[in-house]
């Protein structure tokens, strides 16, 4: 079931970014300077020469507005995905109420036993309520295949960070 809710959010995502041109033409380019930047920063290190200091800022400001207009595409794929998923988690919720979908082969440290046992009777935390299991399928098999399709960004783009909401916290200096 969520292999192909996986499959059919993946599609969706296609048709609206994936296969457009503009997406096409961004992806390229991110990457592009993505290798470009990095290959700049290893072969001058650390330079204190000023020229080749601002050559990296401008490269590393382009990549950055970019990988904005990137996200700024993936933004209506986003919502679709988030619309659909909401309605499924919501028909499913409803079918599902009060039923034991898995047993979990442990038992659920106790600020997860109100989500892993949401709705259901009975003192057997090892007894998964669909919540759960549709949480864990989402956070392991959507990514995967994510990455299985392509879809995924490259690693150069990913290290480099400046996604919508600019750069990872961990990139400030």
């Amino acid at each position: 079931m969520k292999v192909c809710y996986s499959q059919l959010s993946n599609g969706l995502t296609w048709v609206l970014v994936y296969r457009t041109e503009k997406y096409q033409r961004l992806k390229t380019e991110v990457d592009k300077q993505s290798k470009k930047l990095e290959r700049r920063k290893e072969t001058h290190g650390d330079s204190l020469d000023k020229s080749v200091k601002k050559k990296i800022e401008r490269y590393e400001e382009k990549l950055k507005n970019n990988n904005r207009d990137l996200s700024l595409v993936k933004m209506k794929s986003m919502f679709a995905t988030g619309f659909a998923f909401t309605a499924l988690l919501s028909m499913f919720n409803s079918i599902f109420d009060g039923r034991v979908v898995a047993q979990l082969p442990f038992t659920p440290i106790s600020w997860i036993q109100g989500l892993s046992h949401r709705n259901l009777s009975g003192d057997d935390y090892t007894d998964c309520s669909f919540i759960f299991l549709y949480i864990l399928c989402t956070m392991s098999i959507r990514q995967n295949i994510q990455k299985l399709l392509g879809f995924a960004p490259s690693r150069a783009a990913s290290k480099q960070g400046g996604g919508l909401f600019g750069q990872a916290p961990g990139q400030f200096k």
